[in-house]
């Protein structure tokens, strides 16, 4: 069932997506070489509990850690370490996703550690931000829920990336999953309307090979390319308005 927010709860979900966003723009600077991810783990957390709030990660299902760190040819769920170490020309994602009065912000980004990488690799991260934005131009009431993966899939599959299908972004609320799934590639059917009121995650996770993925068999989390190949994700929480959408995790 997908779950319509009423006004008093799209006020807290717009608190929640602000501050996901102010604390992904808090880790930014910290983005660098010779940076652990389990660095920018403890920031997130003590940022996150110094302002009065929790990480929604941190114990989900059994998660060990407050963000997620994805580097290179991690698609996802990357669990931060302190043999992690950034290097220049690294791509990473963080994910983060802080509970605030009981509501969850969720939003990612991809970095390129040093500022410069491969022609290839900042291609693969420019491209993979403009997709997420073609997708949330979808998002008004009228349309369908799987109009925002065939309008990523028509921009991203000609361009010969494999956009990944085993995870897709999702209701977000008072849970940190909700309905409905919605897919960043091309659905063979039609899904939900879109309605106003509804509040969900648009995060496209693109491969620079094939779209298929491996499930780390040890940690139970991790998600890697199955080809090795690099991988990026930029994520945004929306609001579906009466005439579109509204970012709640943009600063």
């Amino acid at each position: 069932m997908i779950y319509i927010k009423n006004k008093s709860e799209i006020e807290k979900m717009r608190k929640a997506g602000k501050f996901a966003a102010e604390l992904l723009v808090y880790l930014e600077p910290f983005v660098k070489s010779g940076v652990t991810t389990l660095e920018l783990n403890d920031l997130a957390e003590t940022y996150t509990k110094k302002n009065g709030h929790r990480s929604a990660p941190l114990g989900y299902k059994g998660f060990p850690k407050s963000i997620c760190s994805s580097i290179n040819h991690v698609v996802c769920h990357g669990i931060p370490k302190k043999e992690d170490v950034l290097a220049d020309g690294d791509i990473v994602n963080l994910d983060v996703s802080p509970i605030v009065d009981g509501y969850i912000g969720d939003t990612s980004k991809t970095f390129i550690v040093g500022g410069k990488s491969t022609p290839e690799a900042e291609k693969l991260v420019a491209d993979t931000e403009k997709a997420m934005w073609i997708g949330i131009e979808q998002v008004k009431p009228g349309n369908r829920i799987d109009d925002i993966g065939n309008a990523i899939d028509d921009f991203l599959t000609p361009l010969g990336y494999g956009i990944v299908r085993d995870l897709m972004g999702h209701g977000v609320g008072r849970n940190f999953h909700e309905e409905p799934q919605v897919p960043h590639f091309r659905s063979p059917r039609k899904l939900a309307k879109i309605e106003a009121g509804m509040i969900f995650t648009v995060e496209p996770m693109v491969n620079l090979g094939t779209w298929e993925v491996n499930f780390d068999k040890s940690d139970k989390w991790t998600v890697r390319t199955r080809d090795g190949k690099l991988s990026a994700q930029f994520e945004h929480t929306v609001l579906v308005t009466d005439k579109g959408y509204e970012i709640l995790t943009k600063v």
